[in-house]
């Protein structure tokens, strides 16, 4: 992202989700009613207008939704399914929660009444923090959670778990780490980095919910992907890492890390959603869940 200003995907990001309720009700997995805050002033206003239509002029508003029908859909997918994976952590007894890129995440929000009294922590670029805090106070909205500005392209990450303790976060107890929307933004190097300091401050048993982009997709994109590539580099948000799934267990071993399970996005759509929604769904986006093994399993 671009220094001091908000990250312009995670603006869209909230702002797809906050688009929920053009969908027909049978194809709504969540619901976000703070993400149209976030979409900026000059799609807010547009988007209101759109939820507010009824009739032919509602017909109108999702045709013109058409285009980025497949972000709507696939932002419902994604949010749903690390809901479901952190939802599931909590319900076993996990009390803390870190949210690594948080951009306009709304789930200590959204999710406050099943979180009960887990701590969450959000670590995010400050300027991206400054315009949520803005606009939660605007709404007169508790965030539910304590802010932690980090550039991660920057900032240390060494000393991120330290920087984590001096906001409660315990490191002998297991924590959840959402790291949604991030990894293909960043380089190999800070990949490494991050997962090293997640490692650091996840004791055995916690787990990290990770989406990604196929490798052969962001080194040889099809023309979709192609053009998302296009967009986002010219918001100064390049693609710019991607993964390939045969190899990803014995790359999570060697870091600490086992492989709970590793959804395609297209194949949960096609579980949650009416028959045929899936396909609006672009493929080779992935969504894994992984869990911080002991030291004397990875010493074996």
């Amino acid at each position: 992202m671009r220094e001091h200003r908000p990250s312009f995907t995670a603006a869209f990001v909230a702002a797809c989700r906050g688009l929920t309720p053009m969908l027909p009700r049978a194809a709504r997995l969540i619901d976000d009613p703070l993400g149209l805050r976030f979409a900026g002033p000059q799609l807010a206003p547009v988007a209101a207008a759109m939820l507010e239509a009824r009739g032919p002029a509602r017909v109108a508003a999702q045709v013109a939704l058409l285009p980025v029908l497949p972000w709507i859909v696939y932002m419902q997918v994604r949010t749903r399914a690390i809901d479901e994976a952190l939802l599931a952590f909590v319900a076993g007894g996990g009390t803390q929660v870190v949210i690594l890129g948080a951009g306009f995440d709304t789930r200590a929000v959204r999710l406050a009444p099943r979180l009960g009294g887990v701590r969450v922590i959000e670590v995010d670029h400050p300027a991206t923090q400054r315009r949520k805090d803005d606009e939660l106070a605007a709404a007169g909205v508790d965030p539910g959670a304590a802010h932690l500005a980090w550039d991660f392209e920057v900032d240390a990450l060494s000393a991120l778990p330290a920087r984590l303790g001096t906001l409660g976060l315990d490191p002998s107890r297991p924590t959840f780490t959402i790291w949604e929307g991030v990894t293909m933004y960043l380089t190999p190097a800070a990949i490494d980095a991050t997962v090293a300091a997640i490692a650091q401050y996840s004791a055995p048993g916690s787990q990290l919910a990770f989406n990604y982009v196929r490798k052969d997709l962001v080194d040889r994109p099809n023309p979709l992907a192609a053009a998302a590539a296009l967009v986002v580099r010219a918001v100064g948000e390049p693609f710019r890492t991607g993964f390939d799934p045969a190899t990803l267990p014995a790359w999570l071993s060697v870091r600490g890390f086992r492989l709970l399970r590793d959804d395609d996005f297209e194949a949960l759509a096609t579980r949650w959603l009416p028959p045929g929604w899936a396909r609006v769904l672009r493929r080779g986006r992935r969504l894994i869940v992984v869990e911080r093994t002991a030291v004397a399993e990875r010493a074996g």
